[in-house]
């Protein structure tokens, strides 16, 4: 004959479901409940993230002005970046990056930081104690660590730039010193190769001359130990050997690209160097120094989500055993 549960024992199975129905619930609460930054639960809602773009400024060298990042400016306006050219002073080392600095203290939100040859140098010293630089671009450029000089990096690395300048002497406000100027005839095939003559004619006449203290003073520091940085090599540069380029990149870890360009890639190269300072505008997440492991928040609440789940496992188990149990005893 078929076994009737004896009176009161639907009450009791019905209470064995409800208790079994609230540890999968449970369950579900710890699987599904995002874990929040204080330890507690949270409830995912839908919200829209805004990005603000980088103010990308641009740092000339020796022998040229803002005017060189002409290509590049006109591009990453059209893409809907804000850019800034300053005028470099090339008076030294220490003068230039204290003004250029002082430039990027005016800037509010992030910002990518280029130099384009002894600009490399200032940019590296300029960028060193301002969090707000997320990146630094390096197109053709000096990139010296503490204590190196665009002269010491120079001399492990000849180029025909010594045989291409010439020196005059210079007076302004009571202070005296000596400029370097690139002779007429040797800044095409040394300076700007791949671009026209009739260019490289005007640059010359137009060239903003370099103090000495621009490549004698050495670096006191090197923010790209601890910015991520990008490089752009460039293979056909007489004035600062690629061979340094490329020590320089590897030495820093650069994102590195390399080009068949003269010196002057942002002038011959437009897009490529657009490309590039693109790159560094638009990491997510660039590779920083690493960190020694020494316990993180995301360790933590890892596990104290897997507590969590841990015991509405165990409350579920044991109110299965339970009903197991009531059922049994209600048939017999």
């Amino acid at each position: 004959m078929p076994a009737f549960p004896v009176p009161g024992s639907r009450r009791r199975i019905r209470s064995a479901h409800v208790m079994a129905a609230g540890c999968a619930v449970a369950i579900c609460t710890a699987l599904a409940a995002p874990v929040a930054a204080d330890g507690g639960t949270t409830t995912t809602t839908t919200t829209t993230t805004t990005t603000t773009k980088p103010t990308i400024v641009l740092v000339h060298g020796a022998f040229a002005d803002a005017s060189s990042w002409n290509g590049a400016v006109e591009r990453l306006e059209r893409r809907g970046y804000t850019v800034i050219a300053p005028a470099n002073p090339l008076r030294g080392l220490y003068t230039d990056s204290t003004y250029i600095a002082s430039v990027l203290d005016s800037i509010k939100g992030p910002i990518v930081l280029a130099g384009h040859s002894y600009g490399g140098a200032v940019i590296s010293t300029a960028a060193a104690a301002n969090p707000r630089v997320k990146s630094l671009v390096y197109v053709s450029a000096l990139m010296p660590d503490v204590g190196e000089s665009g002269m010491s990096l120079g001399a492990k690395f000849p180029s025909e730039l010594g045989t291409a300048t010439k020196s005059v002497p210079y007076r302004a406000g009571g202070v005296s010193g000596t400029d370097l100027y690139l002779k007429p005839d040797r800044i095409h095939p040394v300076f700007a190769a791949d671009l026209p003559e009739n260019t490289a004619r005007v640059m010359a006449v137009t060239q903003r001359p370099a103090a000495t203290t621009a490549f004698s003073e050495k670096a006191k520091v090197a923010a790209w130990k601890h910015i991520p940085s990008w490089f752009l090599v460039a293979k056909q540069d007489k004035t600062i050997n690629p061979d340094q380029e490329r020590f320089e990149a590897k030495r820093a870890g650069s994102h590195t690209v390399e080009i068949n360009s003269s010196h002057v890639a942002m002038i011959s190269h437009p897009d490529a160097v657009t490309a590039l300072l693109l790159q560094a505008a638009t990491a997510t997440d660039p590779a920083r120094p690493a960190l020694a492991a020494t316990g993180t928040t995301r360790g933590a609440r890892a596990e104290t989500a897997l507590t969590g789940i841990a015991a509405s496992t165990l409350l579920a188990g044991t109110g299965a055993v339970l009903l197991g149990r009531r059922l049994r005893r209600s048939r017999s």
